[in-house]
């Protein structure tokens, strides 16, 4: 594409009349660029793009674009914010891709990894090519690759819509985090649902406020549009349980399908019967009733099973084909996941990392645990240090072992990430064992029959940050060495 034709997009205000080079890639990575690229600078928060401009040219930019004028020997085009930009040229470098394809967005604090995947699941199941982008990777079709962010950035994301469509990928399924729609990420995507599962206290860190926090979450469904076109319908998909539903509706102009089990809604939870092993409920939708029987635990896997069954059926999907495909899903990596080595205890890993999150699943154990039920949890460094004494708090009120250690502290000492999770329980009981392998080890070797484990925190991460060094850390694997060792 040349230069002029793909900038046309930007709708300067001061034309652009300089060299028209053809356009054969667009990267915000100087390492990445080759001949042909337009390198687009970046101001992040610890580097600057336009430090690498120069670099960039040398490695065959012919073309950068920027927030000021660069001394340089290609054109640079010059606007006032080059992440938003980058988003309107990646929309269009790409094609547009996203009108291609069946596009479902889900946010919230918890459940959008799970979610994600039930859908996607539903979706091939009823013969359709899908793709999935989230924490865990990014599927395109039978292809999977490893993701850092929950939401990539526009261009990333733009290009990965490109190969989805590509690879024949009619149906796509995203987390789309709150930084992700504050920062702009996903400028460009045309949504048709938008699914909204939970808000409760996370990122504060960024957001400051959970108002700040809440009004990031509220533009997924205000960028659904402000039309109808009634051939192509778009929805937003709403807890009706959660408090922030009512300004999340006065935020779209989009059908709304509500999903409940303690307000009135759509689509309903009724019956719900839990066991160590699955979850039955009711179904209600109308006035029909189906019986539901789910490999999840959990009154937080059965709003997650709602906000699915809700986003497949506003998508055409038979309620009938959604039950078929939803009772047959075994469960998701590192939510709520089993270790299994023999032992005649349970021992449980869950991504479980912010107060609710926590208080959920060990509201869940509480209904099959017999016994003593042991409670590993930390809290991640350079993040949101409210959430610390309330994560221990609720450790000690659900746990009868509670054992705190190490997250992945990053650039904060562990020791005083700990500090500030003790002076949230003074009086209480509990371990503090900084090593977290050793923190698993000491809950194995302690355990007796029917005991409860719970690894909170990590859930499917399989690494550990100390400092700047990304180590190889399995909880699962941990806890598979610590039985063996019994």
């Amino acid at each position: 594409m040349k230069l002029q034709k793909l900038i046309e997009h930007l709708h300067l205000l001061t034309p652009y009349e300089g060299a028209d080079p053809d356009i054969t890639s667009i990267e915000n990575d100087n390492r990445k660029v080759g001949p042909g690229s337009l390198f687009i600078c970046i101001k992040g928060y610890t580097v600057d793009g336009h430090d690498f401009a120069d670099s960039a040219v040398q490695n065959g930019a012919v073309a950068i674009l920027a927030e000021r004028m660069l001394p340089l020997d290609v054109p640079v085009i010059v606007v006032n914010d080059t992440a938003r930009a980058m988003a309107v040229l990646a929309d269009a470098f790409y094609g547009q891709p996203t009108r291609k394809l069946h596009l479902i967005g889900i946010t919230g604090t918890n459940g959008k990894t799970t979610t994600s995947h039930m859908i996607e699941k539903i979706f091939s199941d009823s013969g359709h090519q899908t793709g999935l982008i989230g924490t865990m990777y990014t599927k395109i079709a039978a292809q999977t690759i490893e993701t850092k962010n929950t939401t990539p950035e526009s261009l990333t994301l733009q290009k990965t819509f490109r190969q989805m469509a590509d690879e024949g990928v009619d149906t796509c399924v995203m987390e789309v985090s709150s930084h992700a729609l504050d920062l702009g990420r996903v400028h460009g995507c045309d949504f048709d649902v938008a699914v909204f599962s939970n808000l409760t206290q996370d990122h504060l860190d960024y957001h400051k406020t959970m108002d700040e926090y809440r009004r990031a979450k509220s533009l997924l469904f205000a960028q659904l549009g402000n039309t109808f076109n009634h051939n192509h319908p778009k929805f937003a998909v709403l807890n009706a349980d959660d408090h922030s539903t009512e300004m999340f509706k006065r935020s779209t102009a989009a059908l709304v399908v509500t999903y409940g089990i303690d307000s009135p809604a759509d689509i309903m939870a009724k019956n719900i019967r839990m066991t160590a092993s699955g979850t039955q409920f009711d179904l209600v939708i109308g006035q029909k009733q189906h019986p539901v029987q789910i490999q999840f635990i959990g009154k937080f896997s059965v709003y997650n099973t709602l906000a699915a069954i809700a986003a497949s059926i506003v998508s055409g999907i038979k309620i009938t084909d959604i039950i078929q495909s939803l009772e047959t899903l075994p469960g998701v990596s590192g939510r709520v996941e089993l270790v299994r080595a023999g032992q005649d205890f349970t021992v449980i890993v869950d991504y479980a990392h912010t107060p609710d999150s926590l208080e959920n699943v060990l509201k869940t154990i509480q209904h099959f645990a017999q016994k003593r039920i042991f409670v590993i949890v930390g809290c991640g460094g350079d993040r949101d240090r409210t959430k610390r004494p309330l994560m221990a708090q609720i450790a000690c009120q659900y746990g009868t072992d509670p054992i705190f250690t190490s997250d992945n502290p990053r650039s904060e000492d562990p020791l005083a990430i700990l500090s500030e999770m003790e002076a949230g329980v003074k009086g209480e009981a509990y371990k503090v064992i900084p090593d977290r392998r050793e923190a698993i080890h000491h809950a194995i070797r302690q355990a007796s029959t029917d005991d409860v484990i719970l690894i909170a925190g990590k859930g499917h991460e399989t690494y550990q940050i100390i400092g700047s060094v990304v180590h190889d850390f399995d909880d699962r694997l941990i806890a598979k060495e610590a039985i063996k060792e019994r």
